[in-house]
């Protein structure tokens, strides 16, 4: 049974759920890793017949929050916390994680020991050459910086030269492809009957040696309205994709010159029916296809009304949204809006042949079925891309899954 701290890291492939199948042989190793609570299994995993066959299971101090790959490949880094989502209540154990990956089976094996963080880990990644590691809090909100030692495993942290303002909610950090600028996402909070909006930003900073100096602010109207949740980089152009998350919105960076361009230079909607909002909506996870030539991005929905004294899902939109990405400008254009047949798909990722899409779904949730109600599972869904970017829906796993599961892919070394 997943917990509610769940989580999922995906070496070179495609999905299902594990137990479902037997896998065929594969031209190319993949790799599973998923967890429950503080435990974190290895599957094997087949592209071509999208299931997960199980194996070993390594325990961390805590429960994993995030995870992020060394750039050779080699080694995988996780966070951990026994902390509560959000502003719930704190726990004491806070880490990050080293393990080798075993390159003829994608195996873990603990490397080295974990380090303690101050707080609980929200995201993590590191910056280009994986010489350190980038670690977003969310409560307090803080970016932290720790080096990698010549060993690959975690180390001390990197003492930065003055104050750091890392907004309200920090939720994401990424170093921009050229290594020069790191960008932390900070969401700000919804605004309520009794409490105005805390305004979202882009923190972004210059870059170098696990430095961060000559802080920027990039927060249209003061922030107000403007809560970016998740971004990726364009993989071989100068284009930034953001996903704005209470104003359903997809927003175009440009870098020019070793900068991001404050300016927004493309808005698109997220949502099929942006003017049609049933429910709370939020447009959530990010990711550009592989190939450069389409981006996607989730829509969440999970709003329960009473009927007959059962909570029951209230409506709105529940999948993913894909773009083409024009190859000149970087614009995305809203070219598919597809349903993954379960609620709130809190996260998905791409497989690196850029053949299958996964997205995981936040919690069980009731139903309308015409005159009835039934209970729709959480589970994964498993679509497959098309040459032309657009998803085609394969099957859901109906497993228990947690509100934070999250999928890594790349390439399990030979």
């Amino acid at each position: 049974m997943f917990s509610r701290r769940t989580f999922l890291s995906l070496v070179a492939g495609s999905m299902a759920a594990p137990g479902l199948a037997s896998a065929q042989p594969a031209s190319q190793k993949v790799a599973l890793y998923a967890n429950v609570g503080a435990d974190l299994t290895h599957y094997d995993v087949d592209v071509a017949g999208a299931e997960f066959i199980k194996r070993e299971t390594v325990t961390l101090p805590a429960g994993v929050q995030y995870s992020w790959p060394h750039a050779s490949r080699r080694y995988l880094y996780v966070a951990t916390s026994s902390s509560a989502s959000g502003y719930g209540p704190a726990g004491t154990e806070h880490h990050v994680s080293a393990f080798r990956i075993d390159p003829a089976s994608g195996a873990l094996t603990r490397h080295g020991e974990p380090i303690r963080l101050p707080t609980r880990p929200i995201h993590m990644s590191t910056d280009i050459p994986s010489e350190n590691i980038l670690v977003a809090f969310n409560n307090p909100s803080a970016v932290r910086v720790y080096r990698i030692n010549k060993d690959f495993t975690p180390g001390e942290e990197v003492k930065q030269p003055g104050a750091i303002d890392a907004g309200i909610f920090a939720h994401q950090v990424r170093v921009t492809p050229d290594n020069r600028q790191a960008i932390l996402v900070t969401r700000g909070n919804e605004g309520t009957p009794t409490k105005a909006e805390d305004p979202g930003a882009l923190k972004v900073f210059d870059y170098k040696n696990g430095v961060l100096t000559n802080e920027v602010s990039f927060a249209p109207n003061g922030g107000r309205e403007f809560g970016p949740r998740h971004l990726d980089f364009h993989p071989t152009k100068s284009w930034m994709y953001v996903s704005i998350e209470t104003q359903n919105k997809m927003y175009t960076y440009k870098m020019d010159g070793g900068r991001i361009n404050p300016e927004i230079a493309f808005r698109a909607e997220t949502l099929a029916e942006p003017k049609n909002i049933r429910a709370r909506q939020a447009a959530g996870t990010v990711h550009v296809h592989p190939n450069g030539r389409f981006l996607y991005g989730a829509n969440r929905a999970q709003e329960t009304i009473d009927v007959g004294g059962q909570k029951v899902f209230k409506g709105g939109e529940n999948g993913i949204a894909a773009y083409s990405i024009n190859p000149s400008t970087g614009e995305p254009t809203l070219i598919q809006n597809i349903e993954t047949r379960a609620i709130h798909p809190r996260t998905f990722h791409i497989d690196p042949s850029g053949r299958l899409l996964v997205a995981q779904h936040n919690l069980p949730v009731n139903v309308r079925d015409g005159d009835a109600i039934r209970t729709l599972p959480a589970g994964l869904s498993v679509l497959r891309i098309g040459d032309d970017g657009k998803l085609t829906f394969v099957r859901k796993y109906d497993v228990e899954v947690g509100d934070k599961l999250m999928f890594w892919m790349g390439m399990v070394p030979r």
